[in-house]
């Protein structure tokens, strides 16, 4: 119980976590970047949004209890960090702003991606859940889903659980289907430039 209830705080606080560098400072130097036409930070944080999106698609999964929700997670918090260091042409012109703002979001970059390697660790001992039904119904799985369920009952009190899963997995079709494109077709055109050629 006493190993439980020590998981139990290291999953809470990995969401608590989440929200804050994956939503909120995100969110919050998206619109700096706006307000103070950062072209570079604005670009790369429309691209971490679009990657980041994954993260959403995992919560839905885990209220409808999907396996796939844990795999999922695990490949957001991999393809996070990818996406905030992958571009050259990006971080070169990001290299050349000053002030506040860059000093911010480099700091935000290496706290997401540290917090990201972190995540990772943390849901290692619960990547057996990804792989079948009745995995899912151990107590270590039923923790991870205890925050995603709590959102559900905050956010869509009174929506149906299928219907969420619904949403979740045509989410992650359509992410799926992005990703491969990016993969097999605009990488081997753009390569690490996230300019269009």
């Amino acid at each position: 119980m006493g190993n439980e209830g020590w998981y139990r705080g290291l999953v809470w606080l990995d969401y608590r976590l989440a929200i804050l560098f994956t939503v909120v400072i995100p969110l919050i130097l998206l619109i700096w970047a706006f307000v103070q036409k950062a072209q570079p930070i604005q670009h790369l944080l429309m691209i971490y949004w679009r990657v980041a999106s994954l993260l959403a698609i995992t919560l839905y999964l885990m209220i409808a209890q999907y396996p796939v929700a844990f795999l999922s997670g695990l490949l957001a918090r991999i393809l996070v960090p990818i996406s905030l260091w992958f571009w050259v042409d990006l971080n070169d012109e990001i290299e050349y702003q000053s002030g506040a703002l860059k000093l911010i979001f480099t700091s935000w970059r290496w706290a997401t991606t540290f917090y990201c390697i972190l995540g990772i660790i943390a849901l290692t001992p619960a990547l057996g859940c990804g792989f079948s039904d009745t995995a899912i119904k151990t107590s270590t799985c039923q923790l991870w889903l205890e925050a995603p369920l709590a959102f559900k009952d905050i956010f869509h009190g009174n929506t149906k659980v299928p219907f969420l899963g619904i949403l979740g997995i045509l989410g992650l079709i359509i992410y799926v289907i992005y990703l491969s494109y990016f993969v097999i077709v605009r990488l081997g055109k753009q390569g690490r430039s996230a300019t269009e050629q």
